[in-house]
């Protein structure tokens, strides 16, 4: 008589990492826009405060779009921007709204849902 291979335990086990993976949900992923009006200081502020954020809570997943609305001023209209620096958190849901230069670093993370509000 041959041995029966051990194929069923091996599909078992990936069949529970498999389970155990959808089990946990994994951190969503960020889409963010920054819309700036050239090189201002106040849009280099903006620029280098989401930047770092983004890089010390959201390292690996998020997508970062600048539009300078010297060079794209018809992008304006489509996420109803009335100030800049304006960030805009597309996802994950709900869509928020961010004016300034982003110096609040608490402020933002609220408004990024990376920190409960108090």
């Amino acid at each position: 008589m041959k041995a029966k291979p051990k194929a069923d335990s091996a599909a078992k086990d990936s069949t529970a990492t498999s389970e155990e993976s959808l089990a946990k949900p994994s951190k969503p992923r960020y889409r963010l826009r920054l819309y700036i009006a050239g090189m201002t200081p106040r849009s280099a502020r903006a620029l280098a405060n989401i930047a770092e954020i983004c890089e010390q809570y959201l390292k690996g997943r998020y997508d970062l779009q600048i539009i300078d609305l010297y060079q794209q001023p018809v992008l304006a209209a489509g996420d109803q921007i009335i100030a800049v620096p304006t960030l805009i958190k597309k996802l994950p849901p709900p869509l928020r709204q961010l004016i300034g230069d982003l110096s609040d670093r608490e402020q933002v993370l609220i408004g990024l849902d990376l920190k409960p509000k108090k």
